[in-house]
């Protein structure tokens, strides 16, 4: 009789480590909130993170940062609380998740006192809004975006929220080629155009509230 090793002996289910019960579910991504662990070195300092779900009604945009007791929600904006500023009707398209994302930062910042020093891009464009710091005032709020598990492809919501709450003087870090109008394709370029025309699909779309 042949030798048979014991691959599952004392030894080996010592050192077994189960698996997270969220993880197995397929419901927390923990690799991407490595982005937001803490130092331990820097106390009481959090480090927000953007939140965005997109239902098949609504779309959520919380703002959070974690403690020992658990995560401490700062303030959320809804997609259904849109109708308030004028936004009717689509309320889970790109446009509606520009609008939530824009709503969360000037809530985000009316509540912190910074409203006053930048008051963002008021009207929809191609270009780029990146806030800086001034001289003298409070430094720009900065947090990053975490989709949960979904994929951000080239022009998702997820992203239409990012861009709206970048409109609204939030520093997040990104890039411009997840954008709509971004084509590999074609030699790294982009229709610029479709990123506004995404946006104003609502008529009824206003830029602050």
């Amino acid at each position: 009789m042949g030798f048979v090793k014991v691959v599952k002996n004392k030894a080996y289910f010592k050192r077994y480590q189960m698996i997270f019960r969220r993880l197995q579910e397929g419901k927390t991504d923990y690799y991407a909130q490595k982005l937001v662990i803490q130092d331990k070195n820097k106390c009481n300092t959090p480090k927000y993170r953007m939140i965005v779900s997109v239902t098949n009604r609504d779309i959520i945009c919380p703002m959070a940062y974690t403690c020992i007791e658990g995560d401490v929600i700062v303030c959320t904006a809804y997609a259904h609380d849109l109708p308030k500023y004028g936004v009717k009707v689509s309320l889970t398209n790109y446009a509606a998740a520009y609008c939530t994302g824009l709503l969360l930062a000037h809530r985000l910042l009316n509540r912190f006192g910074m409203d006053q020093i930048d008051e963002g891009q008021g009207k929809m464009t191609d270009d780029e809004h990146n806030v800086k710091s001034i001289d003298g005032q409070p430094g720009t709020f900065a947090c990053c975006l975490i989709a949960g598990l979904v994929r951000t492809t080239t022009g998702n919501k997820v992203l239409g929220a990012l861009k709206g709450a970048m409109g609204g003087s939030l520093s997040i870090p990104h890039s411009t080629k997840q954008f709509p109008g971004y084509f590999l394709e074609e030699s790294y370029s982009a229709d610029h155009g479709i990123r506004e025309r995404n946006v104003y699909f609502n008529e009824k779309f206003v830029s602050k509230g």
